[in-house]
């Protein structure tokens, strides 16, 4: 949402933008809002750990009504699939205020992988008024559930925030700072990087996923990079299992300039995060998926991302082949990334501008 707001933001002529954040992730949240300069109007801090949904979604929900009261908006803007956005479109839609969509029409297919954003994206289609997909399978996805009218394709916002956030580092002539942070890693050796957080992978998945990584960390010369995610159940079992392997680096969360550099050094990506399988193939770098299901198909058949499941054997089988056979790997990093160019943003503002 970042390059969105500062976008309309800029446009005064047109918008005048108030930025609520609910804060359910404290730390991570800070960070980003730092980064970009964005100052938020309404902070709802509804952060604890290890909360339930039901918790977060109810003071969500109740936080954003009287937020809603304040500030009076004609529309309110949600983007994702996290609870907080369903939170945000159900309590504009019980308010009577019309409900933007930014990356719309995201389907896995199963309303339980991943969970709850598969459910989360589904309401959040069927309150909103306006509709921006970020490719045209995901517009296609809108049509086959009755949602014709006001429907855009217009790439995600993801890869705007992406370009953003790489020219902010660059500008800001501390490249170095990147380098010392990272100073255990030997750059010589391909370095991989791997994110782990969904709730669906929590309990034996997770734990087959760690034990495939051990198994590429102990067969190849390579450096393994994974900022673990301070859920409890990621948290527990990666370190009961990894920490004593000596080419693995379990690191804490990454804040966002950081993420997106050690993007950019990696020479192939690990994850189950959506995000990341958008922002890799920007800069050319394969990813395998954790998962059995995903939302970003697209991806898949264009082969910048390949689903490799929860099992031991196939994520290994295929890390290696990504290590080992260069014509795999250039097939996958040359391959097109068809989630946008960095001008979604730009887009958007254009066509709400109209409405």
């Amino acid at each position: 949402m970042a390059p969105l707001i500062k976008e309309m933001k800029a446009q005064k002529k047109y918008f005048n933008v108030t930025v609520c954040v609910t804060a359910q992730h404290r730390e991570m949240l800070d960070q980003v809002l730092n980064f970009f300069k964005i100052m938020p109007d309404f902070d709802l801090n509804l952060m604890k750990n290890n909360q339930f949904l039901f918790d977060l979604t109810a003071n969500a929900l109740k936080s954003l009504d009287s937020v809603l009261e304040k500030a009076k908006p004609d529309f309110v803007v949600v983007q994702g699939d996290t609870t907080s956005a369903f939170a945000g479109a159900l309590a504009a839609y019980y308010r009577k205020i019309e409900v933007v969509y930014i990356e719309d029409g995201l389907r896995s297919g199963n309303k339980c992988s991943p969970f709850p954003e598969e459910a989360n994206r589904k309401m959040i289609s069927h309150l909103a008024d306006y509709h921006f997909a970020p490719t045209k399978l995901a517009a296609e996805n809108l049509r086959k559930e009755n949602i014709r009218r006001n429907v855009w394709v217009v790439g995600n916002t993801v890869i705007d925030a992406l370009f953003l956030g790489l020219r902010i580092v660059n500008k800001s002539g501390i490249g170095n700072k990147y380098t010392k942070y990272f100073n255990f890693l030997n750059f010589s050796k391909k370095i991989i990087l791997v994110t782990g957080h969904r709730r669906e992978s929590f309990g034996k998945p997770l734990e087959n996923i760690c034990l495939a990584l051990k198994d590429i960390a102990e067969q190849n010369n390579v450096e393994i990079v994974y900022p673990v995610h301070l859920n409890p159940n990621v948290s527990g079992p990666v370190h009961e299992i990894l920490n004593n392997v000596k080419n693995i680096h379990l690191i804490k969360p990454l804040e966002y300039p950081y993420l997106i550099w050690l993007i950019k050094k990696s020479h192939f990506i690990i994850t189950d995060s959506g995000g990341i399988q958008e922002e890799a193939p920007a800069l050319h770098k394969p990813v395998l998926v954790t998962r059995e299901v995903t939302e970003r198909k697209e991806g898949v058949t264009a082969g910048t991302a390949k689903l490799v499941g929860n099992g031991r054997a196939r994520i290994v089988r295929e890390a290696t082949n990504l290590l080992k056979n260069k014509n795999i790997y250039k097939k996958m990093a040359d391959a097109k990334n068809p989630y946008g160019d960095g001008r979604t943003c730009a887009r958007i503002v254009k066509i709400l501008k109209t409405v």
